[in-house]
């Protein structure tokens, strides 16, 4: 099992059947495996706050809801965050490729990189950092219970490095 297939599965293996996204390079081999799942309802949307309104509306009619993006949109999800997710006490998982960590080529990334951990602490949402392919597999597996019974959204962080990881012997 790669990266891509550990997060796949633990999607699949947590019951996650509505996912919208925001395209990015890390995200690729996922998104394509999301595509060809027919229990998988995929929405690619342009903008991560337009994924949350969607998702709530999807969560709202009774799937389990995900998104997939670059850490670098959580910027743009705050309001929506606070307003919607928080006053309503919705379940999400948000699964990010977090650029400008370990690795980064692109130097425009790394002050969001930085600053994401800090943007989910001051918006009390709880997030983990797998390092590993299994440690990656058994998060994204449990994101929902842990979504559903903390009642707000909860945050997969895929750093980098996570993304170089081949299969475990």
């Amino acid at each position: 099992m790669d990266s891509s297939e550990a997060i796949f599965k633990g999607i699949k293996d947590a019951g996650i059947n509505f996912i919208v996204s925001v395209p990015c390079a890390n995200l690729k081999k996922l998104l394509i495996m999301i595509d060809e799942d027919d229990t998988i309802t995929h929405i690619p949307v342009s903008r991560e706050e337009e994924g949350l309104g969607i998702c709530a509306g999807a969560y709202m009619a009774g799937k389990k809801t995900a998104i997939l993006m670059q850490n670098s949109g959580l910027g743009n999800c705050v309001n929506a965050l606070c307003s919607l997710y928080e006053l309503y006490s919705f379940p999400l998982v948000m699964i990010m490729s977090h650029r400008g960590t370990e690795g980064e080529s692109i130097i425009g990334q790394v002050p969001m990189g930085r600053a994401t951990p800090h943007v989910l602490e001051a918006l009390n949402l709880e997030f983990a950092k797998p390092q590993a392919i299994q440690e990656a597999y058994d998060t994204v597996k449990n994101s929902w219970i842990k979504s559903t019974t903390d009642k707000k959204p909860f945050s997969v962080l895929l750093e980098i490095p996570y993304w170089k990881l081949k299969e475990e012997e």
